[in-house]
């Protein structure tokens, strides 16, 4: 990479986290229109969380085929791959609406998010000093959960708000995914040299000293995960059905608080211990799976909103814990690996219990399915913190299971 002169890393920074941001902003803009394709297409909670579920396919794939890559070609590639994917799932979006379209986009959006995740985490840290290394990973945190968050929240709001609410959503987002694209062309820097390009699976592979905490992290982040799936997957269709809201706006809303909640979590996460922020992030995830269900239970608005930002904080705890206690262990030679079964692991625990909810929907209704998947959440997090606390030592080091 060639070396950035001062001045074109103060823009090169802000141009990177706007391409990383647009690109997660891709992922949760079909959120709160959920409802809307239920009521147009006539699909079951099933075929929702179906819906939603594919996109962990396109970000597990990238992980294991694409993880490495910007290694090979330069992070500045890959990262315009990234958004051009996002820009492709917007047009599949603007399609004329079918299940296949819908799908389709969905497991394009993964494969976009799945190239920016890392690599645009690894430009942000490349752009920043050694020393400011911290400020580092707290701008490649908000570029990533704060676009995760600010998708729901606009696209509910512009749903609302306009006249084709499941067709300005994304002609907004194409019009900034051409901005993100600009800003990239002028301002990142560019490879000194590209190597060639090797298409490769990442091995799934954990060193066996790290096993036992690896379990832990992915189980407790993973909860973390589950639960703001299924939220993601169902709230709108909770909101419209059981408590007959139909504001798009408010879909968004609840969304984003789990997503902005994540961002803060993480961010205070980074001033904890790990052996303090993944026990307190658990119990957490606790409180705001009773808190989910008193909602669920009660068909009431305001505990959804509380469990929502529980979640969100809670789920940045254990999140950032798990990151730290697990690829943060690991020489540079075996993080890609680590880390790409890390995220398999948490994408897996996203999809299967939110397809699992909408099969129990089926058979039960949604509020009774989901007051079985918050009380197997609840079981789980509890342990899971209940065992990490067992585990570590007085001196703060974890046993190794």
């Amino acid at each position: 990479m060639t070396t950035p002169t001062p001045a074109r890393v103060r823009r090169a920074i802000p141009a990177t986290a706007l391409a990383f941001l647009v690109t997660m902003m891709g992922t949760t803009l079909p959120t709160p229109l959920y409802a809307l394709y239920s009521a147009e297409l006539d699909f079951t909670p099933l075929t929702i969380t179906i819906l939603f579920a594919v996109y962990a396919v396109g970000v597990v794939g990238a992980l294991l085929a694409f993880g490495r890559l910007s290694d090979d070609i330069g992070r500045r590639p890959v990262m315009v791959l990234a958004v051009l994917l996002a820009a492709a799932s917007a047009l599949l979006f603007l399609l004329p609406p079918s299940l296949p379209a819908l799908i389709s986009a969905r497991i394009v959006s993964g494969l976009g998010a799945g190239l920016m995740s890392g690599t645009g985490t690894a430009a942000i840290m490349d752009l920043f000093p050694a020393q400011r290394r911290a400020l580092a990973g707290t701008v490649a945190v908000i570029s990533n959960t704060g676009g995760l968050a600010l998708g729901t929240l606009v696209a509910g709001m512009l749903a609302d708000a306009a006249p084709s609410p499941l067709q300005t959503p994304y002609l907004v987002h194409l019009a900034l995914c051409a901005v993100a694209l600009a800003g990239l062309w002028i301002w990142t820097p560019r490879p000194s040299r590209l190597r060639r390009a090797r298409l490769r699976l990442n091995g799934l592979r954990v060193p066996p000293y790290l096993r036992g905490a690896f379990v832990r992290a992915v189980l407790a982040a993973g909860s973390g995960f589950a639960v703001t799936g299924v939220l993601t997957a169902v709230s709108a269709l909770f909101l419209a059905r059981e408590l007959h809201l139909d504001s798009h706006a408010l879909a968004g809303f609840v969304v984003f608080l789990a997503f902005a909640g994540m961002a803060l979590g993480q961010v205070i996460a980074g001033r904890l211990a790990p052996r303090v922020a993944l026990p307190s992030g658990c119990s957490g995830l606790v409180l705001a799976a009773a808190t989910l269900a008193w909602a669920l239970g009660a068909s009431a608005l305001a505990p959804l909103l509380a469990a929502a930002a529980i979640l969100g904080l809670s789920g940045g705890l254990c999140l950032h814990a798990a990151l730290a206690t697990t690829v943060g262990q690991v020489p540079p030679a075996h993080r890609g690996e680590v880390s790409s079964s890390f995220f398999a692991g948490l994408y897996a625990m996203l999809a299967i219990p939110a397809i699992g909810v909408g099969l129990l929907a089926g058979a039960i209704g949604l509020r009774p399915a989901g007051l079985v998947f918050t009380a197997v959440v609840a079981a789980l997090a509890a342990t899971v913190g209940v065992i990490e606390l067992l585990s570590t030592r007085g001196d703060g080091s974890t046993v190794a299971a």
